[in-house]
């Protein structure tokens, strides 16, 4: 719309909600090449294009898409930021839709780890017996 790729994950966003998660794969996939794009903007893109890879069953390449956002290098002492939760969270999310349930628990203890009160983590890890 805007022709702007630090957008993309809000048109791929748009592309999932109404039904259409195939069309939401590309404009991710775009804004992640980008390096222009600001990072925030290119972890909402692996997040958003990855679920709609998941919608479609495809979670070898929904977890590859989401792993291959790459964030500046942080000391492990660091509080994780907003989008990193998000990441390791949909990365649990689509690890237990396929099946991958002990690694599923491990991302979603890495959120609960940097905040016990995120989303539905620690919800998701007890269910996990994690």
């Amino acid at each position: 719309m805007t022709g702007r790729a630090d957008q993309n994950h809000l048109i791929a966003d748009s592309q999932r909600a109404l039904g259409a998660p195939e069309k939401a794969v590309e404009p991710a996939r775009e804004a992640l090449r980008i390096r222009a794009v600001p990072e925030e903007a290119r972890a909402e893109a692996a997040v958003v294009g990855a679920a709609a890879l998941a919608d479609l069953a495809r979670f070898d390449e929904a977890l590859s898409l989401l792993r291959s956002f790459v964030s500046r290098q942080r000391g492990k002492e660091q509080a994780a930021r907003p989008f990193d939760l998000r990441l390791w969270y949909v990365a649990g999310d689509i690890l237990e839709r396929a099946g991958r349930k002990r690694e599923a628990a491990a991302e979603f203890r890495k959120v609960v780890r940097h905040d016990a009160a995120a989303f539905d983590a620690a919800e998701r890890l007890a269910r996990l017996g994690g």
